[in-house]
This record gives structure tokens, sequence and C-alpha cells, in this order.
């Protein structure tokens, strides 16, 4: 088994990010995250409504 240091996985992934494809990969994340941020809020907020009865 390889050992990698942290230095070099930065320097790999660093590298990574120069590719343009892993700009869309990392677009895509983000709309996910912020989507599923969105959608739990949502979730959770919508137990704490009054109840109109």
């Amino acid at each position: 088994m390889e050992h990698i240091t942290a230095a070099a996985w930065f320097a790999e992934a660093a590298g990574a990010a120069e590719e343009p494809v892993s700009g869309n990969l990392l677009r895509i994340v983000l709309i996910v995250v912020v989507v599923g941020a969105v959608l739990t809020a949502w979730l959770l907020l919508r137990g704490y409504r009054q109840k109109d009865d």
C-alpha cells in the first residue's frame, strides 16, 4: 500500500482543479449541497409551524 503525504494529496487535487471537467463537477456538488441545505431547513422548520385548530 502506497503512503501519500498530505502535501502530495493537495498538490494532486490542485492539479486536478485545473482540468475543465473538475469545474463542472464542483458546480454540480455545490448545487447539490445548496439544494440539500434548503430542503433540510424546510423539513426542519416545517415542524415548528403554528397549527390553526
